[in-house]
């Protein structure tokens, strides 16, 4: 018996939502890295949905943050913007 190797994994484009998303995320402290992640994911959510305010999308996302609430969404406004996105 023989194990395949893993499928090959495409980088995303840097300018796709995606991509944008993880990004703004990237510099803000969490418990753990899956914080982080499902904070990218639920920020993802909000750029294709755009149907809840960004603070909503934050509190969802149940992310076990090391900094307040308010910094995270300051820090995320500024990535978000430093990536041409209108808020």
């Amino acid at each position: 018996m023989t194990t395949k190797p893993p499928s090959k994994v495409h980088p995303l484009a840097p300018d796709a939502l995606e991509a944008i998303a993880y990004a703004s995320v990237e510099g803000i402290p969490t418990l753990e890295p899956h914080d982080r992640d499902r904070l990218g994911y639920c920020v993802y959510l909000w750029l294709s949905q755009r149907r809840d305010p960004l603070e909503l999308a934050v509190r969802n996302a149940g992310a076990r943050l090391l900094v307040s609430e308010q910094d995270a969404l300051r820090k995320i406004r500024e990535g978000l913007t430093a990536r041409g996105i209108q808020l």
